[in-house]
């Protein structure tokens, strides 16, 4: 089932982003809420994140100033430095990376900074949170490139179905 839900998701997620929005927005939320935690988990188990880190390579998380500290704490750069050498102010005034990929991502899709990463990447693809339903525009927006948050609204869709 997952192997057929995951064959050619990108494709099928970029079609399917109307059918998403429809869904989000008469989902009830707390319907969704009960299920998230299982169907997050069974999303890892199928999906290695390490196999892809889309995320990672064409993406930024926001850098909030305990990130900052923290990261230039490890780096052991003044935040001043970490941020010279590092970020950017977005159009919504936080603070993300200057490139793309990551530049703490590796060759392998490890991230050398992992137990220190900003608060963003420890909580993406945020599938197992309200921020699904909440912030509809950014899960949209995941579907098209996390194969997680793909296979979580397919099968969101598809319980939705089975009542």
């Amino acid at each position: 089932m997952a192997g057929d839900l995951l064959t050619n998701w990108e494709k099928k997620s970029k079609e399917r982003q109307k059918i998403y929005k429809q869904y989000l927005h008469r989902a009830q939320k707390n319907t969704v809420l009960r299920q998230l935690p299982d169907l997050n988990e069974e999303a890892f188990e199928k999906i290695d994140c390490l196999q892809c880190a889309n995320c990672c390579k064409n993406f930024s998380p926001r850098f909030k100033t305990p990130d900052v500290k923290r990261i230039s704490k490890l780096l052991r750069l003044r935040e001043s430095e970490f941020i010279d050498n590092y970020l950017k102010v977005d159009d919504d005034g936080d603070y993300v990376l200057k490139t793309t990929p990551c530049p703490f991502l590796g060759a392998d899709n490890y991230c050398s900074i992992y137990e220190d990463r900003p608060s963003d990447c420890r909580r993406f693809p945020y599938t197992d949170e309200d921020v699904i339903i909440k912030r509809q525009p950014l899960t949209l927006k995941n579907s098209t490139f996390c194969p997680i948050t793909y296979y979580v609204i397919e099968r969101l869709i598809q319980a939705e179905k089975q009542k």
